[in-house]
């Protein structure tokens, strides 16, 4: 406490030089001592009477994430030049996890590294690895709804660093077109549209199980539905009341999953997320199930034919009754063994401002709504997050994915998924098994009920 209170101080101190010299301020509402809009003598005369201090930023090796961290990382110490950030990569995926695991638990962490929201986040023990957030001025800056997902036993952990993303289908316009194809908006009618692409030298349904996470996607953005169906669904299936395979909504998302059998690429299980990306762009297949973090990446390898793809929601059995899962930001954390606490606050201060997220508008695509308040999409996103809207916009046509409602998730369910998505095993056996996985995660994490 005695540490932030002479941030405190300082940070006044320097906004009162900067009105001095007639200079306005642009801080945005950030809190942590961060320095605002001053101009580059006072500022630098300033930061010279600064203890020089080098911060280390963890990300993961995505280009996306890289060019978001090299991003902030330059903006932020313009601001504060007695602050050095050094960025280090990780790998993705289960390997990336279990990096992030192995430094927290030998206390080597980075000083503040990007990660997941929701479940994955509790499997990280934040309450014993990760500096405590709450009371912090700067999350008044964003919506509440955004809270829960970085929160462990009544405290705070993270704030966000990209916009919120939307799991669904990615389609080619260009196909939807040349075979006449709608937008479904029920199961059986994106079924029919997959027949119908049958046997035409596209792919129906790419599918990337080289990087086996991508396998789950159709049971993940299924969860709107579930909760249609279910309302109370995960209360009590993180109560131990409620099953996958014991539960015909969510059963229902594997036997989806199932229904695709057939309809993939043939070398699906050698294809990897990047190639789905290109086949889908140019035009050799004609569906694509993904998180729309997938954005960016398409507009950036390919920005001419970026207006040929659109997105929907993953749709149920009712026409009146489409909604959109979403899956909140991934954020920015801080390491419990930090040795400077105070100067990695200012940067999560920053980058949880309005100018951290037009600093990431301006390296990245938005793939939805930003949750930092009075952030706004650029006029320039694509047509494809712009489909996303209306389902943002409208009442009750979203829903958090079951990863941020509760902290239970298996391990196993990409892997399931895959021999799902393969015809190598029956929806209702990968649903049962996946139940005694999540039973395995759910007794690790301690959960009353298990």
């Amino acid at each position: 406490m005695q540490r932030k209170s002479i941030g405190m101080i300082l940070a006044c101190l320097l906004l009162l030089a900067g009105l001095l010299s007639a200079c306005g301020s642009n801080n945005n509402g950030n809190s942590g001592g961060s320095t605002s809009g001053t101009n580059g003598a006072s500022e630098g005369s300033s930061a010279e009477k600064k203890e020089k201090v080098k911060l280390s930023l963890l990300v993961d090796n995505s280009q996306d994430s890289i060019n978001i961290g090299e991003a902030l990382n330059k903006a932020f110490t313009e601001k504060n030049p007695h602050i050095e950030i050094e960025l280090e990569t990780r790998p993705q995926g289960t390997e990336g996890d279990n990096f992030v695991k192995t430094r927290l638990a030998t206390g080597d962490m980075n000083d503040v590294f990007f990660y997941n929201s929701g479940s994955l986040l509790q499997a990280l023990n934040p309450e014993q690895n990760l500096l405590d957030l709450s009371g912090e001025a700067f999350l008044d800056n964003l919506l509440e709804s955004y809270l829960p997902v970085v929160s462990s036993g009544g405290k705070v952990f993270g704030v966000p660093f990209r916009s919120s993303v939307a799991g669904g289908w990615f389609y080619n316009k260009k196909i939807y077109e040349e075979h006449g194809l709608s937008v479904p908006k029920t199961w059986d009618e994106l079924m029919a549209n997959l027949d119908k692409l049958k046997g035409t030298g596209v792919a129906p349904i790419i599918g990337s199980y080289k990087d086996t996470w991508t396998s789950q996607l159709i049971v993940l953005a299924d969860y709107y539905n579930v909760q249609q169906a279910e309302p109370n669904f995960a209360n009590d299936y993180t109560a131990n009341k409620a099953k996958y395979a014991t539960t015909p909504a969510a059963l229902r998302s594997f036997q989806k999953l199932g229904e695709t059998v057939g309809y993939y690429n043939e070398d699906l299980l050698a294809t990897t997320y990047d190639t789905a990306l290109a086949m889908l762009a140019e035009g050799k297949g004609a569906h694509y199930p993904m998180l729309s973090f997938a954005v960016p990446v398409i507009e950036q390898n390919f920005p001419d034919l970026i207006d040929d793809i659109g997105f929907f929601a993953q749709p149920g059995d009712d026409p009146n009754k489409v909604g959109l899962t979403v899956w909140m930001p991934d954020s920015a954390y801080i390491s419990a063994n930090t040795k400077h606490p105070e100067e990695a606050k200012q940067f999560l201060a920053f980058i949880a401002s309005v100018e951290g997220a037009e600093i990431i508008s301006g390296v990245t695509t938005p793939s939805g709504p930003f949750v930092v308040k009075g952030a706004e999409l650029p006029d320039d996103v694509p047509q494809v997050v712009k489909d996303m809207m209306p389902y943002f916009n409208a009442e009750g046509q979203t829903s958090p994915a079951l990863e941020f409602l509760s902290p239970v998730k298996g391990p196993m369910l990409e892997q399931l998924t895959v021999e799902v998505g393969a015809g190598m095993r029956s929806p209702e056996d990968a649903a049962a098994l996946y139940d005694q996985d999540v039973a395995k995660q759910a007794m690790q994490l301690g959960l009353e009920g298990w």
